[in-house]
């Protein structure tokens, strides 16, 4: 799974990838799951650098969305970037929506699952918003805490 800040979490709580202790943890401990996947580092740099405040609310999304995207010019940062755009809104999601919470796939994958069941990639959603711009951060949100 190629979530940017994984290895650096994994090490700072002593866990290697072999003892999978970040699945047990989507089991065990909700709470410090959707803090690690809060982080957003990369995401949260560049928001502050153009001036935009990540206070983990669906305005900051729409702020997100304003930004003019210039790591579009490296595709590695667009992807690195995206992932870190789609746990932002799965953070914003797990913050706002009653009953949103983070759930992982078979794949190792942490998707959001909203109160009726349904369960979004956000990671692919934030890379599609990196890499082409749509769909909107905000608009996204609008639809999913509406679901």
């Amino acid at each position: 799974m190629q979530i940017p800040f994984l290895e650096h979490w994994r090490r700072r709580h002593g866990e290697t990838p072999e003892k999978a202790g970040f699945e047990g943890a989507f089991s065990g401990d909700p709470e410090g799951v959707a803090e690690l996947l809060s982080e957003c580092e990369l995401l949260r740099d560049h928001a502050e650098r153009e001036g935009v405040e990540l206070d983990d609310s669906a305005e900051s999304l729409a702020a997100l969305d304003g930004l003019l995207p210039l790591w579009r010019d490296d595709s590695e940062d667009a992807t690195w970037l995206g992932s870190d755009a789609g746990l932002y809104l799965g953070t914003v999601l797990v913050r706002t929506v009653p009953g949103a919470s983070w759930q992982l796939w078979r794949t190792g994958q942490p998707v959001i699952r909203l109160p009726s069941g349904l369960e979004i990639d956000v990671l692919e959603e934030g890379r599609a918003w990196a890499v082409t711009g749509t769909p909107e951060l905000a608009q996204l949100y609008a639809e999913l805490s509406d679901d």
